[in-house]
């Protein structure tokens, strides 16, 4: 037999492709998708909730999002459980949203108020509701908890959020890194997700390959010495598995001889705690939010911590002038959406090749794999919490200079 008749290594010996379901999909009853419902999720902006119906997808489920005329946010299936036109076409009154078919009006807890076609006295409508969520507001965000009411949890506080400089102030953000202004991206959210603890992307994609896309960073940039050194860089963070996520701390000498420690985190089960990528120093000013819309889409919220809302327009400026590059210059220079789509609607993870670099991306997924486990049998996951004052979650996040070390005589 030729060499060439024994080699199947070429396309055509290719077993057939998959993806890891267990960790990617969302829908309710899949693994993912049980283990995503024991926590809160930002549903949108606290502007998104109005007089006029807004459709949103999360968790591979359609929704209505309204506010009705008393301020209270109300979050219902679009199906009315009457005869299953949409509320999507539905009036919002002072008590709640009333249906355009035949005008049954339900509350935001989708208690049914009224049955206009219905004769007075008619007892049916106690026993009818709505199916519904609960919401609730903070840090300009509308969260949702989709799970089992029995199973949940209060609501998370940050500290970032809660202590605030002098002058500070809160603001939530639709359009923001890895996202810009696309509004929904088209692929799965593990994509996202898991790149953050990824460290070889950062110094190979964001330097090495497109040139500084995050700009200097405490000091001049040697690519020389950075390519020489990315394997050790790879391996420099120190990853560790908390009870609220996984944390990378890592330490790195500057040109000018002073020491900076940065700590980047991933709270379940889906918040990013990354330092501002731009290079100030201190307590990290953003948190965001991955938000699964579906098995193949995501969103992201974010919550930014300063004193007016620049911060906000500076990333919203950056993104413009991303999205205007034309097909060649992204082929060029390509950011973190090109990297993370070209893998498709929900990567081939059975065509992976895991390296020593991916330390991250394993401990991260197999993080999920243990939380899944535990909601399987019968077990609250990391990061839940029911008694009051057990919400506030203290964050690490962030870039911190210490003076140089001194040099041994």
């Amino acid at each position: 037999m030729s060499a060439v008749e024994g080699d199947r290594t070429t396309g055509y010996y290719r077993p057939q492709s998959t993806h890891n379901a267990r960790l990617t999909e969302v829908a309710r009853g899949t693994p993912m998708g049980e283990l995503m419902r024991r926590y809160w999720h930002p549903v949108g902006l606290a502007s998104y909730a109005n007089d006029v119906p807004r459709q949103v997808r999360m968790l591979g489920e359609d929704l209505i999002l309204f506010r009705d005329k008393k301020r209270r946010p109300g979050l219902v299936h679009p199906r009315c459980c009457h005869r299953g036109a949409s509320l999507f076409y539905g009036a919002v009154e002072e008590e709640g949203i009333r249906c355009c078919y035949h005008g049954w009006l339900f509350d935001r807890e989708g208690h049914c108020l009224e049955q206009p076609a219905e004769p007075p006295g008619e007892t049916r409508r106690s026993r009818i509701r709505q199916p519904w969520y609960p919401l609730e507001e903070r840090y300009g965000l509308i969260w949702a908890f989709l799970g089992p009411m029995e199973k949940k949890p209060l609501l998370p506080r940050y500290n970032v959020f809660e202590e605030l400089d002098e002058g500070e102030q809160v603001f939530a953000d639709d359009q923001n890194i890895g996202a810009g202004r696309l509004g929904v991206v088209p692929f799965n959210w593990l994509q996202h997700y898991e790149n953050i603890h990824d460290v070889a992307h950062f110094y190979w994609l964001h330097y090495l390959h497109s040139g500084a896309q995050f700009g200097a960073r405490f000091g001049e940039i040697d690519l020389v010495a950075m390519r020489r050194d990315l394997p050790a860089n790879t391996k420099a963070p120190l990853l560790e598995i908390n009870q609220r996520g996984l944390t990378a701390r890592r330490r790195q000498v500057l040109p000018d001889g002073r020491v900076l420690n940065t700590v980047v985190e991933t709270v379940l089960p889906t918040l990013r705690v990354v330092p501002n990528p731009f290079g100030q120093e201190g307590r990290v000013d953003h948190i965001g939010f991955v938000l699964p819309v579906d098995d193949t889409n995501l969103r992201i919220f974010t919550i930014v911590r300063a004193r007016d809302r620049k911060f906000v327009e500076f990333f919203a400026e950056r993104h413009a002038k991303i999205e205007s590059m034309t097909v060649e210059e992204r082929q060029r220079r390509p950011n973190d959406l090109e990297a993370q789509g070209s893998q498709g609607p929900i990567t081939l993870h059975s065509e992976e090749h895991l390296a020593t670099s991916d330390r991250g991306v394993v401990m991260l997924r197999r993080l999920f794999e243990t939380q899944i486990k535990a909601v399987e049998e019968g077990r609250d996951p990391i990061g839940v919490h029911f008694a009051p004052g057990s919400e506030y979650v203290q964050l690490e996040g962030g870039s911190f200079i210490s003076a140089p070390e001194p040099q041994p005589a």
